[in-house]
């Protein structure tokens, strides 16, 4: 085995999730994309909104570099989940070419920096708010992960795609039947256990 770069490990990782979120937009409508679909809105845009939002303030705020723009929905006094979702007057294009920015300036951050720079984390706890870009870089692959897990689901909800990747998808290759009567097995199991 060769030796591995923690950084460029933890970096290529957070890649991941970060192109998983976007492609689970792709070949759906404004209408789709916006949509919540679960009793506490979760939407596809909004999800890319609020990771974005995520990376100013982690790889910005926390190391000194701010993000060329500020934005009232990531204020303090910002209405509640003002960051889950895109208002009439942001579009697609917006949100993704904010989201394309962000990552750029993201990634300025990490390669600019060791994974032992120091950082501290405004909205944090004073005793907790001091992190190092290693820290961060974990912290930020997780959140990228779990939203782009959100936006497989809610993808699913709205058109049947699911999975990783478009081109490996990470998932058994079985016929729309087969998942019909295992997801009916799964529904009469279910039952069952009440």
């Amino acid at each position: 085995m060769t030796g591995s770069d923690p950084k460029a490990d933890l970096h290529r990782y957070l890649d991941l999730g970060r192109d998983a979120l976007l492609w689970k937009l792709e070949g759906l409508t404004e209408y789709d994309i916006r949509r919540p679909l679960t009793p506490t809105g979760t939407n596809l845009l909004g999800l890319i909104k609020h990771v974005a939002g995520c990376e100013i303030a982690y790889f910005g705020d926390t190391f000194g570099r701010p993000f060329e723009q500020t934005f009232d929905w990531l204020a303090d006094d910002a209405e509640p989940n003002a960051d889950m979702w895109a208002t009439a007057d942001e579009s697609r294009a917006d949100i993704l070419g904010l989201y394309e920015r962000v990552r750029a300036h993201s990634d300025a951050t990490i390669t600019a920096l060791t994974l032992e720079s120091i950082g501290r984390v405004p909205h944090w706890q004073p005793g907790r708010d001091e992190v190092t870009l290693h820290r961060i870089l974990v912290h930020m692959t997780t959140e990228t992960h779990r939203h782009a897990g959100h936006a497989d689901i809610v993808r699913e909800l709205i058109d049947g795609a699911a999975g990783l990747r478009v081109v490996a998808d990470n998932l058994p290759s079985h016929d729309p039947a087969w998942w019909s009567t295992y997801r009916e097995r799964l529904e009469v199991t279910a039952r069952g256990a009440q």
